[in-house]
C-alpha cells in the first residue's frame, strides 16, 4: 500500500505495549486517532502476536 509510509504506522502505534496481539494494536491505533487505512492495515496481517514495533512494520509492509 504505497499511500500508508511507515510514519503513519509509528504514529498509530505509539504508547503499544509489546508483546502485543493484533487485537490491541488495532485499538492502539483507533486510540491514537489513526487513518482508517493504518487500521484497516493492522486488522488485516497474517500473525496474531507481535514481540516489537519492528516485527509490526516487517509485516505491514513485506505483505
Amino acid at each position: 500500500m504505497a499511500d500508508l509510509s511507515p510514519i503513519d504506522l509509528q504514529k498509530a502505534l505509539r504508547g503499544a505495549d509489546y508483546p502485543a496481539d493484533k487485537k490491541s494494536l488495532v485499538d492502539c491505533a483507533r486510540k491514537n486517532k489513526a487513518d482508517d487505512k493504518v487500521v484497516s492495515r493492522l486488522g488485516g496481517l497474517k500473525k496474531d502476536s507481535f514481540d516489537g514495533p519492528n516485527e509490526v512494520q516487517k509485516a505491514v509492509f513485506d505483505q
